[in-house]
């Protein structure tokens, strides 16, 4: 059988990548402009900022992966672009330089959603075994969605307010500590020499949807309040607390969520999956369920080419085409695809 070469592009945020992958399952090559260098003296991400810098990078990134490859342009077999969500400025510089490529080079182009990239970027590190719960957690995104085969996503658990990743950065801020947050606070929790006790947010019984909102403000209070009174903040003790809540009530959703759904494997993706602590309280909790637990290395949790690639490769196999009128869509929804290649619910 023909292998499948596709050429992912990913600008949904605040990294200009591109890649190459053999048949979803094999990097060739993985190229990503960080700007994280840019934003930091601002504590996030600017969109103008991230937007230029898009489009002074996104040729020379798409050019360099291709090299690294050594895959000529009439070797590929389709473009996949990450479509949404994300900052909208951003995502039309990816579409657009996509679908510049796929119709110079006349290939389909495909429009991939951001979170089933993170998702799939599993398929490049051992495999996804179906049916499976796949844990999303990132800056934007904190969701539990169920995965009957593949390119099938039942949405069962959302955040209905910031996302835990985004909790992360702005604790981060409070504390002092430099952007992007979260590797800071994990680093500063496992110092910890104690913990400070913060809430938990369960919600209703039985909901697998998050809520961080109220962690996030009854750290930035303690902090405040100490400041306040002239009294010292231990900020390791605080990130450690904070940590804590995060980890204990997404590792229990999860794993009641895979008991729930009775699946073979719970799969981890995006920025926070590389959190140490997040990674070994899911697996220590699982494995003592007898269910498989499967995340990917660091360089591919967080935004990366290769992951649009491989969802893309699952969508070009289905028969899932798009075409020059693909847009930039910052609330793109996570739809299945059918092997007819129409998007379904």
């Amino acid at each position: 059988m023909k292998d499948i070469y596709i050429l992912g592009i990913e600008t949904s945020c605040d990294e200009t990548a591109a890649s190459v992958v053999r048949n979803g399952n094999e990097i060739i090559s993985n190229v990503v402009a960080s700007q994280i260098e840019s934003h930091k003296r601002f504590g996030g991400v600017v969109p103008e900022v991230a937007s230029r810098h898009h489009v002074e990078q996104i040729t020379l990134v798409i050019g360099e992966a291709l090299d690294e490859a050594g895959i000529r342009p009439d070797e590929l077999s389709a473009v996949a672009v990450t479509e949404g969500p994300g900052l909208v400025g951003a995502l039309l510089i990816g579409v657009n330089a996509a679908k510049a490529f796929a119709f110079a080079h006349s290939l389909p182009v495909i429009g991939v959603h951001h979170i089933a990239g993170h998702v799939y970027a599993n398929q490049l590190d051992g495999g996804m075994e179906y049916p499976l719960i796949a844990l999303i957690i990132s800056g934007g995104h904190t969701e539990l969605v169920h995965m009957e085969r593949d390119g099938s996503f039942r949405l069962i658990g959302e955040t209905r307010d910031d996302a835990a990743g985004e909790a992360y950065d702005k604790v981060a801020r409070v504390l002092g500590l430099p952007y992007p947050g979260g590797p800071h606070i994990d680093r500063l929790a496992h110092e910890a020499d104690g913990a400070v006790d913060f809430p938990r947010a369960w919600l209703e019984e039985g909901s697998y949807d998050f809520s961080f909102s109220g962690l996030k403000s009854a750290v930035i209070n303690h902090v405040h309040n100490a400041e306040q009174k002239g009294l010292p903040v231990d900020k390791a003790n605080v990130a450690a607390g904070f940590q804590q809540s995060v980890v204990e009530v997404v590792t229990t959703k999860t794993v009641r969520a895979a008991k729930e759904y009775g699946v073979h494997q719970v799969i981890a993706a995006g920025g926070v999956a590389a959190n140490r602590g997040l990674r070994a309280s899911l697996a220590e909790a699982l494995e003592a369920e007898g269910i498989a637990f499967h995340v990917p290395p660091l360089k591919l949790c967080t935004d990366n080419a290769a992951m649009i690639a491989a969802a893309g490769t699952s969508m070009y196999k289905a028969g899932v085409r798009g075409d020059l009128s693909m847009n930039g869509r910052p609330g793109m929804e996570l739809l299945s695809w059918s092997p007819s290649g129409n998007a379904i619910k």
